[in-house]
């Protein structure tokens, strides 16, 4: 398929396939960039994660330095908001405190998944009006005197390219709009347990270190070897 053919294409549905085209270009960047933001806040938030479990009481030493290894990660700001509350709140009130953080955060993460919504609904129905109109043009040549009859099935054809690319084009934004909307899934995750270590090691009870079987173990060497 050449550029000529392509740009011949995009003229006969009257440039509905080059706005099929940015909406490719648009949902590409949403994907990457929301992909690379969300697997890097899973990634790094999973080892302040692990490095909080370690510690069987969180004092307000102990906030401050995971506080600064979160950097601008999400758990960060319950971190922040459990060393403002530590002295002055109990563990039901430092619960809903780091429940109200939690609340506040959970919209920046889904921020922008909107347009891909918006795209897997759209991009097939401007294909499909780009199909309708390369329907005009085609049928149009039947107006025309001495017409054959393969001019009508070529640009039959032809129209209901712009139907295939919309579908295609809906097709990789569903997959990414669930992809993402997983990865938001387990961030929000991340942040409930963070919230539950939090209130289970600043409620004055030190937490009694678990026994690891030795499947436990194996299981969980295959999965960082995985």
């Amino acid at each position: 398929m050449s550029i000529n053919y392509i740009i011949y294409l995009a003229n006969y549905s009257d440039g509905v396939l080059y706005v099929l085209a940015a909406l490719l270009l648009v949902a590409l960047a949403v994907i990457i960039d929301r992909s690379w933001s969300l697997r890097s806040t899973i990634m790094q938030g999973q080892s302040i994660i692990r490095t909080t479990a370690e510690r069987p009481a969180l004092s307000q030493g102990d906030l401050l330095a995971l506080c600064d290894a979160a950097g601008r990660l999400p758990e960060a700001e319950l971190l922040d908001t459990a060393m403002r509350h530590l002295a002055a709140t109990g563990p039901e009130a430092m619960a809903n405190r780091l429940d109200e953080t939690v609340m506040l955060i959970a919209p920046a993460l889904d921020r922008r998944l909107w347009v891909l919504d918006t795209v897997v609904t759209l991009a097939p129905l401007l294909g499909l009006f780009g199909t309708i109109i390369g329907m005009f043009h085609a049928f149009n040549v039947l107006a025309q005197p001495g017409h054959a009859p393969a001019e009508v099935t070529g640009g039959v054809a032809d129209a209901l390219v712009a139907t295939a690319f919309g579908i295609f084009i809906a097709m990789l934004g569903l997959t990414g709009y669930n992809a993402l909307t997983n990865q938001v899934r387990l961030v929000i995750h991340q942040l409930d347990s963070m919230k539950m270590m939090i209130v289970n090691r600043t409620d004055g009870l030190p937490m009694v270190p678990a026994r690891v079987s030795a499947a436990a173990q194996q299981a969980r060497a295959a999965l960082v070897e995985a």
